[in-house]
């Protein structure tokens, strides 16, 4: 610390006092004495022994402490060692110092494995990553400036693409185009975040990319490599790219128009970005590149169609049943859209949605030519024929003799209305209690009516009767005391209940 306070002031000609204390948090007055000492009194102070600190008693209990625990507060320290010691003869201002200090001389093990990362290889690879500045003043207003951040690895070369519009697929390929071009060739690969602009999905690190995409970059010729979710650090040259257009390009920065950020920009990739003299490679990018880069990127040749937009589209905001407005009519969507905004066009008379983030094909239906309709594709909805048959299937599946068709059939009859959900509860009540008795299986298949709830009453009291060691009679009700003929408990389990969901009531 006084080697620090001796440096930073340079015997008058660096900082002042006032700034050594702000700039090491320590007290001016602390400042003002150390200045006033000489190297031999300064030798002398840090060798004599009274100068030891007065937790120094308490060091190896508090080492133990931030070995074990890192990252435990100088605060949550006092209180465990006022546990273990009592009253502390220092306050906690002198603990806080005395703990900072310790965990600068303690080495810890880091939540993240790291490792030197060699040179990168010439013309190999380019980190790619999109950002934005809000309140950046143009024409008098505040905007919000999209950009994406191309930094080749090995010369640090850097490239800005600049939009005024939230960017979609189209816009990121168009920037990668201004950058290639800018650079006069391709790297091998592009490291890329999960954005949805490049990766739609990922699982146990297989990749879902974006196909228009993905068609462009397979296309120019190069590889996409997508980082981790949320590991920003696996492509830190270009994260720093970033903060360094926001602060050094943009931030305090006025312009008169579009045009003239966008020039702004050209100029300082030329003027600044580009010749400064690296802190990593202690090189100027510009000269890096010419003398060591150039010459290894491949050649960038990209049929003008890929490039070229798609048709204009207008957005669409489906409701709750998956219907989006067109020209009077409605149509549907897949039901993952449902409630989401969508991209809709017109083309030879077929109206053709899309995902506005990916750019992917979601439904296409033939133009209705009439006003007031709704064109429905049965496929973007859950398909309740289909459920019906998968839960008869399931519930014959587990019933011997065609006695689960029978039950289904009663189930049908008695509830037409509701029978998917009898059929869901029937097979849960069989999931529940099976095996099923053969017998009680024999009574419900005999019966004129049935519902789940009738079934669920059968098969309780026989897992009642069975739980206290006697079989049940099956021809009896499944009354706990069996005493009640079957016929009394149909008659009176239909007091008060419907054969469907509606319930009717006549007026008193």
């Amino acid at each position: 610390m006084i080697h620090k306070i001796k440096a930073l002031h340079d015997q008058g000609r660096g900082l002042s006092v006032r700034a050594i204390s702000r700039e090491l948090g320590i007290a001016r007055n602390t400042v003002r004495k150390y200045l006033r000492l000489n190297e031999m009194a300064i030798s002398q102070a840090q060798e004599d022994p009274s100068r030891s600190k007065r937790l120094d008693e308490y060091r190896d209990f508090l080492i133990h402490q931030l070995k074990t625990y890192p990252r435990l507060s100088a605060i949550k320290l006092a209180r465990r060692l006022r546990e273990k010691v009592g009253e502390l003869p220092a306050s906690e201002r002198s603990l806080r110092r005395y703990v900072r200090a310790l965990k600068e001389q303690i080495a810890n093990g880091q939540t993240r494995y790291y490792e030197p990362v060699v040179d990168a290889v010439p013309g190999v690879q380019c980190q790619v990553d999109p950002g934005e500045l809000r309140g950046v003043m143009i024409a008098g207003v505040e905007r919000v400036v999209y950009f994406v951040v191309f930094v080749l690895a090995c010369s640090r070369l850097m490239y800005v693409g600049v939009r005024f519009q939230p960017l979609d697929t189209e816009a990121f390929i168009q920037l990668h185009d201004e950058a290639f071009r800018y650079f006069g060739g391709v790297p091998e690969e592009c490291v890329y975040d999960q954005t949805k602009l490049v990766v739609i999905h990922e699982r146990y690190r297989e990749l879902t990319l974006n196909q228009r995409f993905h068609q462009y970059a397979t296309t120019a010729g190069y590889r996409i490599h997508a980082c981790e979710g949320y590991d920003p650090e696996s492509k830190g040259k270009v994260e720093a790219g970033v903060k360094y257009v926001k602060q050094d390009a943009l931030y305090g920065e006025c312009f008169e128009s579009e045009t003239a950020l966008c020039q702004h920009l050209q100029g300082w990739l030329e003027a600044v970005a580009n010749v400064r003299k690296h802190g990593a490679t202690g090189r100027q990018p510009r000269a890096h590149f010419e003398a060591d880069e150039r010459a290894h990127l491949r050649p960038y040749i990209v049929a003008q169609s890929l490039l070229q937009a798609r048709p204009d589209h207008e957005t669409r905001r489906a409701d709750k049943t998956g219907l989006i407005s067109w020209k009077a009519n409605k149509y549907s969507v897949p039901l993952r859209w449902q409630r989401a905004q969508v991209g809709v066009s017109e083309q030879e008379g077929h109206l053709h949605i899309h995902d506005l983030e990916s750019g992917e094909h979601i439904a296409e239906h033939v133009l209705c030519l009439e006003k007031g309709r709704t064109i429905k594709n049965n496929h973007h909805y859950r398909d309740p024929a289909q459920r019906i048959a998968d839960l008869e299937a399931a519930i014959c599946q587990q019933l011997p003799d065609g006695q689960g068709e029978t039950l289904c059939h009663l189930l049908k009859v008695t509830s037409p209305r509701i029978y998917k959900d009898q059929l869901a509860g029937l097979r849960d009540l069989l999931n529940r209690h099976g095996p099923v008795d053969a017998e009680l299986l024999q009574t419900l298949t005999q019966q004129p009516r049935l519902t789940a709830s009738t079934v669920q009453r059968y098969l309780e009291a026989w897992q009642q009767a069975r739980d206290r060691g006697r079989a049940p009679d099956t021809n009896t009700t499944p009354d706990p005391e069996d005493r009640m003929p079957v016929s009394a408990l149909q008659a009176y389990a239909q007091v008060g209940r419907s054969s469907g969901q509606e319930v009717t009531h006549e007026s008193a």
